[in-house]
């Protein structure tokens, strides 16, 4: 795997980063995303990096508008961390993509390692997990229903539709949900068209 690394240009006060031709084609085998895309991509974290410090904070991501108002925006940005498997919490313009590519639409034709529906299935379970061991309890299903529908039903109305999904999706009768088991619970979901975004070419 190429070695991402950035030409920094000074113009002025402020510096960017510039990506190689190489570094753009290694992205593009990775991800699926097409030059005008990734180039498109790279603007588009070179503006979320206001500090210039080529990565990203979980602040910086915070301040991108629809997860600001989103309420899981708080997980979605979690999760990019986790995905891109930063501890640290800083995020560079390639883990950046990496992430971005679990959400183009499925292309069958291609075999995109970052873009099928487990991938997709894992990011959307890791929402739910929010204590990150393997299970989605019943406590966790209420904080991420609670955080989604709010004051629009009762705690009652959100204890039944706790237990129910729970219970439906709970094979083993454990008290919990596994990915198995959440995988097999959205089998007639269309996850690929759900978790997807349109990207311009």
């Amino acid at each position: 795997m190429l070695n991402i690394s950035y030409n920094v240009v000074r113009m002025g006060n402020s510096s960017s980063l510039m990506l190689r031709d190489e570094e753009i084609e290694e992205i593009s085998r990775e991800t699926e995303f097409n030059r005008n895309q990734i180039v498109r991509l790279y603007s588009r974290f070179l503006s979320l990096d206001k500090k210039g410090q080529g990565f990203l904070e979980r602040e910086d991501l915070m301040n991108v508008p629809e997860l600001a108002v989103n309420p899981l925006g708080d997980r979605i940005v979690d999760a990019f961390f986790t995905l891109a498997g930063k501890d640290d919490k800083h995020l560079n313009f390639r883990q950046f993509v990496q992430v971005l590519a679990y959400f183009q639409p499925i292309d069958k034709s291609k075999k995109n390692q970052l873009n099928d529906r487990s991938k997709k299935l894992k990011f959307a379970f890791m929402m739910y997990d929010l204590n990150r061991n393997g299970y989605i309890t019943r406590e966790e299903f209420k904080v991420i229903l609670n955080s989604m529908v709010g004051a629009n039903i009762t705690a009652d109305q959100l204890d039944k539709i706790a237990d129910r999904t729970i219970e439906e999706a709970d094979a083993d009768q454990d008290g919990k949900i596994s990915f198995d088991e959440f995988c097999k619970a959205m089998e007639k979901t269309d996850i690929e068209d759900k978790m997807s975004i349109r990207f311009l070419n």
